[in-house]
């Protein structure tokens, strides 16, 4: 790893903004501590002076993309299509007919809609493709108590979706861009099938602090016993119709709670609470800050979008039993295994997944690179996707340029 004196200082990156009407003002990180080492130099940026609107020309690691303003007037057409996969119907979204291919993998609770600002930007250079993860957005949604004892709804379920997918519909290696759970979904797939990724980009990756890893062992029983609450019993149900409203969405995007540091999670563990009369779920959002910094950009479209496959049938037994997986891989345990390139991004004001904890991702030999998103949230890509376009032009141009991807088909 390097160490601070060895980064690149961030007075000297250029992020220049193309207006005369805009003005740079340069954002001085806090010191960092890094120990380790690492095989060679590392770089964490925040871009700065960066407006939600107009041109931008993002410099970095020798890379200059420019992103235009982003006018739907030549956007390309995105198409909605089905793909049965192991016998469940999956929706995918795709554009683009040249250049490398693209997946983009949602978070929780969301869908390939949570792309629909990047799909026919990128879509200019690229082939890209958006999955919904099966049981969510509008794939099926396989009742996970058909399997018995066996877990369905995993990481290694849904990596093993996005590798199929792979071959069997984008018939190519692709680059994995991948937004919170989406991420730890994007490196699973990578580790289960290398040849497959080119390169992962993480948007805020889930940090998984409910893993049981993560728990004291002390709390470890009682984290068994409310998951089994929340599943067979109403307790789960009358959560989950709760929050699937459009106020409770709503909330949860875009409130800003009153207790910045409890992350929302911490109310709903809470037994007393839960127990509570005056227990709202409903305000479960507010407790863990705002998702989108940039409350404008929470419109009824994106509200709609993430309310509306929730309602299918099924949805809320995989809401359930997500929210009590607290198994499974962990960043820190995949990133040591990816063979690939690993771009980190991160938006600085998520109140779910700290920069500062973030940040210890850096010190992988995989990552060679951590930019810093100043003032957005949990959902980059939606929340600011001038910012999110050209990183991900810039990232997928370095590493085409050194070779060319070939077919699936040839890579056997």
């Amino acid at each position: 790893m390097a160490n601070a004196s060895s980064l690149t200082p961030l007075s000297k990156l250029d992020f220049s903004l193309f207006s005369s009407q805009r003005t740079t003002e340069k954002i001085t990180p806090p010191p960092l501590n890094f120990t380790g080492t690492h095989s060679f130099p590392r770089k964490i940026h925040t871009l700065s002076g960066l407006k939600k609107s107009g041109s931008v020309l993002f410099s970095r690691l020798n890379d200059q993309i420019a992103q235009k303003s982003l006018s739907t007037g030549s956007e390309l057409q995105v198409q909605t299509k089905m793909w049965k996969w192991r016998g469940y119907t999956i929706r995918y979204q795709y554009c683009g007919t040249s250049g490398p291919a693209l997946v983009l993998i949602h978070g929780f609770g969301a869908n390939s809609d949570h792309w629909r600002k990047n799909i026919p930007i990128l879509a200019k250079m690229h082939r890209v493709y958006s999955i919904d993860l099966i049981g969510y957005g509008y794939s099926d949604k396989p009742n996970p108590r058909q399997f018995g004892d066996t877990s369905f709804y995993t990481f290694e379920t849904w990596a093993a979706q996005l590798n199929d997918f792979c071959k069997e519909v984008v018939k190519d290696e692709a680059f994995f861009i991948c937004n919170s759970i989406g991420g730890v979904v994007g490196l699973q797939a990578a580790v289960m099938e290398p040849t497959i990724c080119r390169g992962v980009m993480l948007l805020n990756i889930s940090l998984r602090m409910l893993h049981i890893k993560k728990q004291p062992w002390y709390g470890r029983p009682f984290i068994r016993s409310f998951q089994n609450l929340l599943r067979n019993t109403a307790l789960g149900q009358y959560f989950f119709k709760s929050v699937a409203t459009p106020e409770a969405v709503r909330n949860i995007l875009c409130q800003e709670g009153k207790v910045e540091e409890k992350r929302e999670w911490d109310l709903v563990r809470d037994s007393k609470s839960s127990r509570n009369p005056s227990f709202d779920p409903s305000k479960v959002g507010r407790i863990g800050g705002r998702c989108y910094h940039d409350t404008s950009q929470v419109t009824e479209d994106l509200v709609q979008s993430i309310l509306q496959p929730g309602l299918e049938p099924g949805a809320v037994d995989v809401f359930l039993e997500f929210i009590c997986y607290s198994g499974g891989p962990l960043p820190e345990e995949l990133l040591p295994k990816v063979k690939c390139p690993v771009l980190i991004a991160w938006g600085d004001k998520d109140p779910w997944e700290p920069l500062e904890l973030g940040r210890a991702f850096e010190n992988f030999d995989s990552v060679e690179d951590f930019v810093v998103l100043p003032n957005v949230g949990h959902c980059p890509q939606d929340e600011a996707p001038n910012l999110v376009n050209p990183l991900v032009q810039s990232f997928v141009a370095r590493h085409s340029a050194s070779s060319a991807g070939l077919p699936l088909t040839s890579l056997s």
